[in-house]
């Protein structure tokens, strides 16, 4: 799967995170350390998902703007 992430350079070198997926952030000293470490926090978020919601009921909900 694709997903998007937004990385800023600052001058501590890169954040990087996934606005698809709420705290999913990481960071790097370079542009590819960054994007190599955002992949894992992705990965890491997703097992983590899966493990929270393995014997829950999954509701969908819809909210106005």
């Amino acid at each position: 799967m694709k997903y998007p992430i937004i990385i800023n350079k600052s001058e501590y070198g890169y954040d990087a995170h996934c606005p698809v997926f709420p705290g999913c952030h990481s960071q790097g000293d370079t542009l590819e350390e960054a994007i190599e470490n955002i992949k894992d926090a992705i990965e890491t978020y997703l097992r983590m998902i899966a493990e929270e919601t393995k014997d829950a009921t999954v509701y969908e909900v819809e909210v106005s703007a």
